[in-house]
């Protein structure tokens, strides 16, 4: 399992906005793209900081949802965020959410 790891900051008083228009418009997309297995929005409560935690079921979909969807989803935000997201991908070491054992080193 592959995490996409996406830090944005918010323009002042966008938050609620913005978590409205993520899971209204862009959670719908994400549930349509091969491979995707869960989201998470963390906020800074009142501040500027939000980080997206996708998880995809390898690095293969998370890049190919990246190339094809990925600035899409972004313009749905646009009017929200300040400046570019950094984007990150991880590998998922282990979970206990999604029963994830860590792989153990050959």
């Amino acid at each position: 399992m592959f995490a996409r790891i996406v830090s944005m900051r918010l323009k002042a008083n966008t938050q609620r906005e913005f978590t409205e228009s993520f899971d209204q418009q862009v959670v719908p997309t994400l549930r349509k793209q091969q491979g995707f297995k869960d989201h998470l929005m963390c906020v800074v409560p009142g501040g500027p900081e939000a980080v997206s935690i996708t998880l995809w079921d390898s690095k293969e979909s998370a890049e190919t949802y990246n190339r094809a969807t990925y600035a899409d989803v972004l313009k749905t935000v646009a009017k929200s965020i300040e400046g570019t997201p950094e984007v990150r991908t991880f590998e998922v070491a282990s979970s206990s959410l999604h029963k994830i054992a860590a792989r153990v080193a050959a």
